[in-house]
């Protein structure tokens, strides 16, 4: 009996890494002695709400972009999103002198859907309750001659986002535990193969919204468990199931999956504005919100988080943090 090679390792974050030197953000850590002492712990808050695009999605998408063909490039380039890496594929294209088509949830927040157009993005809207968005694309694609990239399905998609943790890493040295958002599993595959390839001990903590729990129950069941659409503020990881190839990793490499409730990330984000001087999304804020309730269990000395986006909207933001107990 054999073992299928890893999608992804931790050359392939690397060499990721290198592509994306001097065109993505090398984005900063930021400390907080106010909250170490709220949750007993060393926290090290990787800010990719300072990204490119406002989110790290821009990563895994100008990684992918940036090998295709110059036939490819000629014809332009689909892809599917609730926002942020419309946005990001958005961006890959105009750099690459290239054009985006993007499969966008009608419902998808009116900031996300202006700034993917203002990059030069064409956007086809669905109804995420009701129709199948890969489908969508797949059809487009093939229509049009596009070539498709996945917002997480894509071994250098995976690999870009890894990119984020290799920096935390290389920037404050050892972490005991990481803490990422998980939506369709990309960022958190691509941050455990790097930082489980450098410290073999660490604990990679998933974070999801309890209405989307489909990474932890497929975790649980040893298989990808697919659950009604969510309904969650944090739009980022409204997702049915498990990513295919991000889940063959992840059984491999999470330790766990935290959830918490729209309440907390609410008050995570508040928290976030208020004390840490930063405006995080609903996605971006789950694993602060982890940290905040407890529902990351006992921390060890030193834990990096990876912040993942910013990208909400004033009044939204406003509406939200207005809701927070």
């Amino acid at each position: 009996m054999t073992t299928a090679p890893p999608p992804i390792t931790l050359d392939d974050v690397r060499d990721a890494a290198a592509r994306l030197k001097g065109v993505a953000h090398r984005t900063p850590v930021l400390r907080s002695r106010t909250l170490d002492a709220l949750v007993g712990a060393e926290i090290l808050l990787k800010c990719e709400n300072f990204q490119r695009v406002g989110a790290f999605k821009f990563r895994g998408a100008y990684n992918a972009a940036s090998r295709l063909t110059p036939e490819q490039l000629a014809r332009g380039i689909a892809a599917y999103s609730s926002g942020n890496h419309a946005q990001a594929v958005a961006l890959a294209a105009r750099e690459l002198g290239t054009t985006a088509v993007i499969v966008m949830p009608e419902d998808a927040p009116r900031s996300k859907r202006e700034a993917t157009a203002g990059y030069g993005a064409e956007i086809v809207t669905y109804d995420r309750y009701a129709a199948d968005r890969v489908a969508i694309a797949e059809a487009l694609a093939a229509e049009r001659g596009l070539t498709l990239i996945p917002p997480y399905e894509h071994p250098h998609v995976m690999a870009g986002q890894g990119t984020a943790a290799l920096e935390l890493l290389e920037e404050v040295g050892e972490l005991d535990a990481l803490l990422t958002p998980v939506g369709g599993g990309g960022l958190i595959a691509g941050s455990a193969t790097a930082a489980k390839a450098l410290h073999p001990d660490i604990r990679v903590i998933g974070v999801e919204p309890e209405a989307g729990d489909d990474t932890k129950r497929s975790l649980e069941a040893g298989r990808r468990v697919e659950i009604p659409v969510p309904r969650t503020i944090a739009d980022g990881q409204a997702l049915h199931i498990p990513g295919e190839l991000t889940f063959s990793v992840n059984r491999r490499l999470v330790d766990d999956i935290a959830l918490v409730s729209d309440d907390e990330i609410r008050r995570a984000m508040r928290f976030a504005f208020e004390r840490l001087k930063i405006v995080v999304e609903p996605s971006g804020a789950t694993p602060l919100a982890a940290l905040l309730s407890g529902r990351a269990g006992p921390l060890p000395r030193r834990v990096g988080v990876i912040v993942s986006g910013g990208n909400i909207d004033t009044a939204r933001f406003a509406s939200l943090c207005g809701d927070a107990d």
